[in-house]
C-alpha cells in the first residue's frame, strides 16, 4: 500500500494557486519536498492534512480519505510543523499528561527515550525552550504516539548540524520498518540528500519533478561551458541553462552522455541546490 497519494491536487488562494500536483509516497520510504519559499510545499502538507480545503483533486492517506475530525487518523500521523506554540505555559510532565489523554497509543517508554536523546528538560516551561528545543520536542511528541506516517514541515531548521544530523537517523531508524513513511518539507537540500528515497520538487505551485533521489542525484548533471560550445549542444541535451560572466551552465539529464558527447566541457554531478536553481533561475532553450 502507498501511504501517501496526491491525484491532479489544486487550490488557489487571491496571490498564489497550486496547480494540479500529483505524486505517490511508497510505504516505507521517505520523500523530501523542496522549492523556494512560496513554491506552495506548506500549502501541500494544509491540504493533505485537511486543515484547508482543496478546490479539486484526490488525496489518499494510508488508503483512507483525509479527515482532520477522523481520531483514528490522527493517531496514524505524525505531524511536525515549522513553528508550534503548543502547551508553552506547562513543563513536559504536564504536557506529556495531556498527551495521554490525546492519544490512545502513546509511549510512555519512548517519550522518555526522545527526551534524554535530545537533552530535553522537564521542569523548565516550553515557552522558555529555544526554538530548536521547541523543535525537538515536536519531534519527540510525534514519534511518541505510533505513527504509520511523518509530516514534517521544516523540521529540521533552527538545529545545530550535530543536532540535524542525530534528528536524521531518528527519521532514518523509524522507516525501516515498512509500514512506515515520512514526507519532509525541507530548505536543506543537505538533508534530503542524506534520507531521502524520492524528491518532489514545487516551483510556483507547480509540480517540475517527484522522482527517485538516486536517479536525480546519478543521472543528472551539470555541464559548465564556454559560449561557443553551448551553441554546439544538441537542444534536446538542454533542460535548463544560465549564461554566466565567463561560462554558461547547463543542467543535463544524463552526466555520462554528457561527458562523452561534448568533451570540450566540464560536466559534473548535480545537486539537489544545483537542480533547483537551474529550474528556477534558469532558461529553457
Amino acid at each position: 500500500m502507498d501511504a501517501l497519494v496526491l491525484k491532479h491536487v489544486s487550490k488557489a488562494y487571491e496571490n498564489f494557486q497550486l496547480k494540479d500536483i500529483s505524486f505517490t509516497l511508497p510505504e516505507g520510504t521517505i520523500m523530501g519536498i523542496i522549492g523556494e519559499n512560496g513554491a506552495g510545499k506548506s500549502t501541500i502538507i494544509n491540504c493533505i492534512m485537511d486543515l484547508v480545503k482543496r478546490d479539486s483533486g484526490e488525496i489518499t492517506v494510508l488508503g483512507q480519505q483525509m479527515d482532520k475530525d477522523n481520531l483514528t487518523m490522527r493517531e496514524d500521523i505524525g505531524l511536525v510543523f515549522d513553528v508550534s506554540d503548543f502547551y508553552d505555559s506547562f513543563h513536559l510532565e504536564q504536557t506529556e499528561r495531556i498527551l495521554q489523554d490525546i492519544y490512545k497509543n502513546w509511549d510512555h517508554e519512548a517519550f522518555q527515550k526522545y527526551k534524554r536523546q535530545f537533552a530535553l528538560p522537564d521542569k523548565k516551561r516550553i515557552k522558555e525552550f529555544s526554538r530548536g528545543m521547541k523543535m525537538k520536542t515536536a519531534i519527540a511528541i510525534a514519534l511518541s504516539h505510533k505513527p504509520r506516517l511523518m509530516i514534517l514541515d521544516e523540521a529540521t531548521s533552527g538545529l545545530d548540524p550535530v543536532m540535524r544530523d542525530e534528528i536524521l537517523d531518528v527519521f532514518m531508524d523509524f522507516v525501516q520498518d515498512e509500514h512506515h513513511s515520512i514526507l519532509l518539507s525541507s530548505h536543506i537540500s543537505s538533508d534530503l540528500e542524506k534520507v531521502a528515497d524520492y524528491i518532489t520538487f514545487l516551483h510556483n505551485g507547480e509540480l517540475v519533478l517527484s522522482s527517485c533521489k538516486d536517479e536525480l542525484i546519478y543521472q543528472y548533471g551539470i555541464l559548465k561551458c564556454r559560449d561557443a560550445d553551448f551553441k554546439q549542444l544538441a537542444q534536446s541535451d538542454i533542460i535548463r541553462y544560465r549564461k554566466l560572466p565567463y561560462e554558461t551552465v547547463v543542467l543535463v539529464a544524463n552526466r555520462e552522455a554528457a561527458a562523452q558527447t561534448y568533451p570540450s566541457c566540464i560536466v559534473e554531478r548535480a545537486t539537489l541546490d544545483d537542480i533547483m536553481l537551474l529550474y528556477v533561475k534558469g532558461e529553457r532553450i
